[in-house]
């Protein structure tokens, strides 16, 4: 069974100084990874990810997920191999086909059906196979040699068929999912859906039902690979009470009643309880769904920090 690991996206910038704090102050808490996501209205990925590691000793630090339509493979691919090489080795590329129409719209890239997004992400994760494992450009290799220059690869050499970082896919669908169990190292079944008949990006939490399916669909895709990979799961909301009924009550009267107090109650996506009851769940999920790779947003990250001491101390005590 996988050991657990832990980690959070980054919160909202406002200083360097305040950013290297809250990493370092992350690293303390037990944190394995600091990951960036790829919207309009938030950081640039790759220089967060840069400054994270440079602020920390040992924390991993990673893309959850970036957008492959809003990327080109090849300077994509610099991007990757320079954060690579200046996080010393410790970059987690997690891609997805996009899911938010305003952006594309913002961006001026064109939105295209899920299957033709599917069909780029998957193109993207190939391509970037191709270029790390490459030579450099042909064209460069005259100016190189006289130059005495060399060509910039990733440290790591853990992906892409052993060719460069750790790859993520996450997504609900079972074309993604499908991508995510021939390529990826590290699978994360995404916690939210789309709620039929609404406009795009309007969502609502899985269930404990859904998860098992999907986790079960991308295991059988997966075939001898199931084992090998992680599991991810991105929880979207902590809650710390005494009270699991009446908080959950409540979080469906703010947020809309999309499943039952007992579905809300049961999801792993949504971690609610004493610290000790968030804990236990934890290694319950684990046995029924394959999860130890944990994701909180960053608004609850200094509230996940007790959780995650007593999930390890825990598994220490039960091994």
């Amino acid at each position: 069974m996988a050991d657990f690991r832990f980690s959070f996206n980054i919160p909202d910038i406002v200083s360097a100084e305040e950013f290297a704090e809250t990493c370092r102050r992350a690293e303390r808490y037990g944190y394995d990874t600091l990951f960036a996501a790829d919207h309009l209205g938030s950081e640039a990925p790759f220089p967060a990810l840069v400054a994270a590691a440079a602020a920390t000793e040992r924390l991993k630090v990673g893309t959850l997920v970036l957008n492959a339509a809003f990327w080109n493979p090849a300077l994509l691919a610099r991007e990757v191999i320079t954060t690579d090489i200046l996080t010393g080795g410790r970059l987690e590329l997690g891609l997805g086909a996009g899911h938010m129409k305003w952006e594309f719209d913002e961006a001026g890239i064109a939105w295209e059906p899920f299957g033709d997004r599917a069909d780029r992400l998957e193109a993207t994760i190939q391509e970037l196979g191709r270029l790390f494992a490459a030579e450099g450009y042909p064209q460069q290799a005259a100016t190189r040699e006289a130059m005495g220059r060399g060509v910039p690869r990733p440290m790591q050499r853990r992906g892409f068929d052993g060719a460069g970082p750790p790859l993520i896919v996450g997504g609900t669908g079972d074309r993604i999912l499908r991508v995510a169990a021939e390529h990826a190292d590290i699978i994360a079944v995404a916690g939210v859906y789309q709620i039929k008949g609404q406009p795009p990006g309007s969502f609502r939490i899985g269930t404990a039902e859904e998860a098992d399916e999907r986790v079960r669909y991308a295991r059988g895709c997966a075939g001898e690979r199931a084992d090998a990979v992680e599991w991810h799961v991105l929880v979207q909301m902590i809650v710390e009470t005494d009270d699991r009924r009446a908080v959950a009550e409540k979080i469906l009267e703010q947020h809309g009643r999309t499943m039952t107090v007992d579905e809300l109650l049961d999801t792993p996506f949504v971690l609610i309880g004493t610290v000790e009851q968030m804990a236990e769940r934890i290694l319950r999920d684990r046995e029924r769904f394959g999860f130890s790779y944990y994701t909180v947003h960053g608004p609850f990250m200094e509230a996940f920090a007790p959780v995650i001491e007593r999930v390890r101390e825990l598994t220490a005590d039960r091994s």
